[in-house]
């Protein structure tokens, strides 16, 4: 007996996973419009598809979406004007704190002289020192980098003035360094007179490492010397080679130049002038030589991009890096989301970035995307060979009962329908042989062999649990067939008007109504362009029209019809000819002899051999996709010699004009 568990839906389970059903249908739309396995599969991923239960897969397009709404939502939301702000305000506190810290050193000395007078020259000494102090901070420039450089060379009274004044530079000497290098801040904090000077040093034996790479001339025992060295300086996320180091620093560059690029002129040249008062002059020529280095192997326009930032809230520096990062990260994530062409281009999206950027919900959704080729394998729908997708005899069987399915939906209901029936025809023997049971045979069950059939299957034991394919039913000699041939006009102006996809649509709903409801009957599709073509069921999906190709030769697509329903004696045979415009070619001594308008000689063979057709019994329908005068005068004449029926239909008709009519076409014959 089976059994169910319930839970409370917490957000992460999948009550309406897509069926790979619910997928071949989504993809038959496509199929249908003369395209591959591998591009309907790429739509689908990017434009998503809604289930049965209403439930929507995003696709590729809507993660872009977000993305797009993301950035600008963080575009809106700050104002890069401000990101000096908070410099200036610790600069403001420090110099607070320095000014306090002089009136207290006063009052101490005037306390100290108080108690004892002989000190009075004390007090003057800190008097002096506290006027020199405080000219010194009136006379501070307006400008971060000004009062910066100033206060470098500043004598502080107060120790947390100065402690705070080293706290801020140490700060803004990791942001300086991280513009180049990431995850640096263990290195730089609190960092020694001789600690920056190894700084230098390895600034000056990267740039070294940098130019032999350059030439060719540097090794990996080299690099590894180097991480060796320097290795603490980059903290945890070290690089595993000089190509990671490399694109580190050129993702940390483009993010500052970015920044750089997207703030208001005055700031960004603050911002500038601020960095350059925190190097000396030999720092400042080691990291001029890197950035140049860097700037002939990554032109910084690749990567760098400039945001038009409109928001209104303050951001610090520290705050618009991060920013910047991230922005960063949704540039990269876009182009990877972009560049997705195949089913397995999707493994190499990060999907841990997917959701740091975009949420939970956009992971489950690439997850999902991920299992649908693994789903359709499954189910037996597709297949790979090499390189390519193609669709297995399974999947050719799904998208046929789909157009099949569309086609006769649009059938009004005083019409035929889709003629389910017990019987495939009047009579017929009994062989003596048995077969396994298909739709439309009668269940005359042979069940001694079906019941072998299952304890085979499942061995001995009871109960006997059958399945569909265990029964086997009594072989019967049918005397009903019919045999069409379908002729598919593929001439270039069925493609630029659309009717071939109307037209490739009928075909394969033709083939799946005949193969799972006629399997006697046998049907034959033709393309036909300068010359004819004969097409396989399995070929249908990916049928096309010819692009290049303008001739319409429906004389060499008779002759071929009728070699083939030759065949096939005692039974309805007919074609089935679907083409948008007048024959404009034939064959000449086996070669194709094209000309527009129609020459007579094109014509006068085309209707013999629809002639020849009619003496071997064999009837011409024809549906017109355009009321054209020269093609109904040409569909009147062939009518007429062949005694066959045309009919002008839409497209988006069509379907219904070409199996109703083939169903009505049928004849029981008796042998």
């Amino acid at each position: 007996m089976r059994q169910y568990r319930y839970s409370f839906w917490d957000g992460t389970q999948e009550p309406f996973d897509l069926h790979p059903d619910e997928v071949m249908d989504e993809l038959a739309d496509d199929l249908f419009n003369d395209s591959s396995v591998m591009r309907a599969l790429q739509r689908l991923m990017q434009r998503g598809m809604t289930n049965q239960a209403g439930q929507r897969t995003k696709g590729i397009r809507d993660l872009l979406e977000q993305l797009k709404q993301r950035r600008r939502q963080e575009m809106e939301r700050y104002d890069l004007g401000s990101v000096l702000n908070d410099i200036k305000e610790r600069l403001q506190d420090i110099v607070d704190t320095e000014r306090e810290g002089i009136d207290r050193r006063l009052q101490e000395a005037r306390q100290r002289v108080a108690q004892d007078p002989s000190q009075a020259s004390l007090l003057q000494t800190v008097q002096n020192l506290a006027d020199r102090r405080r000219d010194t901070l009136d006379q501070l420039p307006d400008d971060p980098a000004g009062q910066i450089k100033q206060l470098s060379d500043y004598d502080f009274m107060d120790a947390e003035a100065r402690q705070k004044f080293q706290e801020l530079m140490d700060e803004l000497k990791q942001k300086m360094m991280e513009q180049y290098f990431k995850d640096m801040q263990s290195s730089l904090q609190g960092m020694t007179p001789e600690q920056m000077q190894g700084m230098k040093q390895m600034l000056k034996d990267l740039n070294q490492m940098l130019d032999q790479h350059s030439r060719g001339q540097l090794s990996d025992e080299q690099f590894q010397q180097f991480m060796q060295r320097y290795g603490e300086m980059f903290g945890p996320n070290q690089p595993a080679n000089m190509e990671e180091l490399m694109e580190q620093i050129q993702e940390r560059m483009a993010q500052a130049q970015s920044l750089l690029d997207s703030m208001p002129e005055e700031t960004r040249q603050q911002l500038q002038d601020l960095m350059a008062s925190l190097m000396d002059d030999e720092m400042r020529q080691e990291l001029g030589m890197l950035a140049a280095m860097m700037d002939d192997m990554y032109p910084p326009d690749e990567l760098s991009r400039q945001y038009p930032f409109s928001g209104q809230e303050e951001i610090s520096l520290d705050e618009a890096m991060r920013v910047m990062d991230q922005l960063q990260q949704m540039e990269n994530l876009e182009a990877q989301l972009k560049d997705i062409r195949t089913p397995d281009d999707l493994e190499r999206v990060d999907e841990e970035k997917l959701a740091e950027l975009l949420g939970e919900e956009a992971k489950r959704t690439w997850e999902e995307l991920k299992k649908l080729m693994k789903r359709l394998e499954e189910a037996g729908y597709i297949r790979r060979k090499g390189d390519r997708l193609e669709l297995t005899p399974r999947g050719i069987r799904k998208i046929g009962q789909k157009a099949v399915r569309d086609i006769f939906a649009q059938l009004k209901k005083d019409r035929i329908g889709s003629h389910e029936t017990r019987y495939r025809g009047m009579g017929g023997e009994n062989t003596g042989e048995t077969k396994p049971w298909e739709f439309g045979d009668d269940f005359a069950v042979d069940l001694q062999k079906s019941l072998m059939n299952t304890v085979r299957r499942e061995g001995v034991g009871t109960p006997l649990r059958m399945r569909v394919d265990d029964f086997e039913v009594e072989r019967v000699e049918h005397r009903t067939e019919a045999a069409t041939c379908l002729l598919l006009d593929r001439s270039r102006s069925m493609g630029y008007y659309g009717n071939f996809t109307a037209a490739k649509k009928v075909a394969i709903a033709l083939h799946s109504l005949i193969s799972s409801q006629y399997p006697r009957d046998a049907l034959y599709i033709i393309g036909f362009s300068d010359v004819a073509v004969e097409f396989k069921g399995e070929d249908l999906p990916e049928l096309s029209w010819d692009t290049g190709i303008s001739g319409t030769n429906m004389h060499h697509a008779f002759m071929m019809s009728r070699k083939l329903l030759a065949k096939h004696k005692g039974c309805t045979r007919q074609i089935i000819m679907v083409t948008d415009g007048e024959p404009t070619a034939h064959l000449d001594h086996g070669v194709p002899y094209f000309s527009y308008p129609p020459s007579p000689q094109t014509i006068r063979e085309t209707l013999k051999e629809g002639r020849r057709c009619a003496q071997e019994g064999i009837v011409i329908n024809t549906f017109m996709l355009e009321n054209s005068y020269p093609l109904i005068d040409f569909i009147n004449l062939l009518s007429r010699v062949n005694r066959g029926r045309a009919f002008y239909a839409s497209p988006d008709k069509l379907g219904e004009y070409v199996l109703v009519d083939f169903l009505n076409n049928r004849r029981t014959r008796v042998a």
